[in-house]
């Protein structure tokens, strides 16, 4: 056991919580520096300063762990609560954070390669759905259920659609950076999204 192992601060989380906590960050660091092919499980143990068998615990393979990394990442810039009042800023509150986050590291390189893998590695792309795409639309669809329970969405509005329409303008532009990846284009987003919606 390393020594950040063996050290938990009076009154502080769980020694196990910090661990996990180290190896996410360790993972997405070196993730972004390096790429997923050359990641491996001893340089995020020795980065997170804890044992190969403690990352084992959480994350069977590197791939899951750099999943969840990535997860965590962007979770981090989702705000606790995105209840504004209205669907408009729920959305807005959702979204623009996250758009942020995207301008800060180089997650379009580590996206392009988890996309290229699912296509090629059923493996890899039940883990990729289930792992980072599948949570990321929950919270969403949390948003648009909200609405709909308001009375702002009529019942028969497909949801999904919805879901796909939103993420798909702005992976869109994170991905092939064909254009900005703005506040405005996506106010843009949302406000046509909604418009097609025919929100009350």
């Amino acid at each position: 056991m390393t020594t950040s192992e063996q050290t938990e601060s009076k009154g502080g989380r769980p020694r196990s919580e910090k661990a996990r906590a180290a190896i996410l960050r360790a993972a997405a660091d070196l993730l972004l520096e390096r790429g997923l092919d050359s990641v491996s499980m001893d340089a995020v143990a020795e980065q997170a300063g804890v044992s190969k068998a403690t990352i084992y615990r959480w994350w069977p393979t590197k791939e899951a762990l750099a999943l969840d990394a990535l997860y965590a990442e962007w979770a981090e810039a989702t705000p606790a609560s995105t209840e504004t009042g209205s669907l408009r800023g729920d959305l807005l509150a959702l979204l623009l954070p996250w758009v942020h986050q995207l301008a800060k590291r180089p997650y379009a390189r580590v996206m392009g390669s988890f996309i290229t893998r699912a296509r090629s590695d059923p493996g890899f792309a039940s883990a990729y759905v289930e792992r980072l795409m599948v949570p990321r639309r929950e919270i969403a669809r949390a948003v648009l259920e909200r609405a709909r329970q308001r009375g702002e969405l009529e019942p028969a509005v497909q949801i999904d659609v919805a879901l796909d329409v939103l993420y798909g303008a702005v992976y869109h532009r994170f991905l092939h950076g064909h254009a900005p990846l703005t506040d405005q284009f996506v106010t843009d987003v949302v406000d046509t999204v909604l418009g097609g919606l025919a929100c009350r």
